[in-house]
């Protein structure tokens, strides 16, 4: 298979014609078991937009976590970079930024807490004492440790958004 990969490559390179370019790295893609169909059914035409639009998310964000893997999600990891963000040193406007860096990075697990009916202050600073992987589970309303549950963002995302 990897010498055919290697063929096609070349095919592709020699090529000059767009359609046989097409039709080559289809054929690749194939190969390197880098395409999936995915069938969408819905009764309305406002549910299969919904729908569609919802699997092309997932689907970025699973390219995104095979480009630069996952963090703990619900806002964990980005409440375990505050400590970085103390420890820098700055001053006048770098440290003023820094500062509202820090603030801002708390808010999606508040936000998360909050629309699930808690208190996002309580959530933060308990995650701030918990350590590791742990975070709140807004959806059960447990303490879990966020990686083996699978409550997980791509990394890309979460750094991308940052």
């Amino acid at each position: 298979i990897k010498a055919l990969i290697n063929q096609i490559k070349a095919e592709i390179e020699k090529t000059d014609s767009d359609s046989d370019k097409e039709k080559l790295q289809e054929r690749l893609a194939k190969l390197a078991g880098g395409v999936a169909l995915i069938k969408v059914g819905a009764a309305t035409e406002v549910e299969l937009k919904e729908k569609k639009h919802r699997i092309e998310d997932a689907v970025s964000a699973t390219r995104a976590a095979i480009e630069e893997g996952i963090v703990p999600g619900g806002g964990v990891c980005l409440i375990r970079a505050e400590d970085a963000l103390s420890g820098l040193g700055l001053s006048g406007d770098e440290a003023t930024g820094a500062e509202i860096v820090r603030r801002a990075i708390s808010e999606p697990a508040r936000v998360i807490a909050e629309n699930a009916g808690y208190e996002g202050g309580v959530i933060i600073e308990r995650i701030r004492t918990e350590g590791g992987a742990t975070g709140f589970d807004a959806a059960k309303g447990q303490w879990v440790d966020m990686m083996k549950t699978g409550i997980v963002d791509p990394a890309k995302v979460t750094r991308s958004a940052l």
